[in-house]
């Protein structure tokens, strides 16, 4: 049983996706050991609450305090964050980490300590349409500016670039005439949550030896 860390930034609904699944499958490969949000209003910390697991709230306010928070750089910000994201997980013993809608880019000793195990979330289909800026709506407005036929969700291996590491899972969606950025993210909404408790099970069953 692999012990995941999710890591969430807003609503949450493919933390619970995650969790509908290990609550609903015996034979489910995860186990999830620690919510992490850098976003104190994310409703995915209710539920987290609701579903009995502990979270923690790691925001670069929460780890610095609000006075040095706004003196110090975004890298010095993401280094912060990404440390005590980093003894959040081992507090809790998590194995591997899932990113499940999570906004700070992670960096420093995090990314070396978890080394292939580590997995996000985004919501297009990569390479295309991804690094610094690329997150939410701003995906979906420039796959329709880009007049793509396509587009989706991808969930992969995170390493030390921005969304450039190898591909797990990839889910496709068409892009139909008139898509605005709310109807096309309707669309992949769904397939995301597919997307993320495969991409889970696939890690776990790559961290046990049980697939290549």
């Amino acid at each position: 049983m692999l012990s995941i860390a999710v890591f969430v930034s807003g609503s949450g609904t493919n933390l619970q996706a995650l969790i509908d699944y290990e609550k609903s499958h015996t034979s489910c490969p995860y186990r999830i050991s620690i919510v992490v949000s850098d976003r104190k209003d994310a409703y995915a910390l209710e539920r987290a609450k609701k579903a009995g697991l502990p979270a923690e709230l790691i925001s670069a306010y929460a780890v610095l305090g609000k006075e040095k928070a706004q003196s110090v750089s975004r890298d010095e910000k993401r280094l912060s964050v990404s440390n005590a994201a980093l003894a959040a997980c081992k507090k809790h013993k998590a194995d591997a980490i899932v990113l499940a809608g999570w906004l700070t880019v992670l960096c420093g000793p995090i990314i070396g300590e978890y080394r292939g195990k580590i997995i996000n979330l985004h919501p297009a289909l990569l390479p295309k349409f991804g690094g610094e800026g690329m997150w939410g709506r701003h995906v979906h407005e420039a796959v329709i500016a880009a007049r793509e036929k396509e587009s989706g969700c991808t969930v992969h291996f995170v390493d030390s670039g921005c969304d450039t590491g190898a591909i797990l899972v990839q889910k496709k969606v068409n892009v139909m005439p008139g898509d605005t950025a709310d109807t096309l993210y309707a669309r992949i909404a769904p397939v995301e949550h597919d997307a993320i408790v495969e991409g889970a099970c696939l890690l776990a069953e790559k961290l046990s030896g049980k697939v290549d």
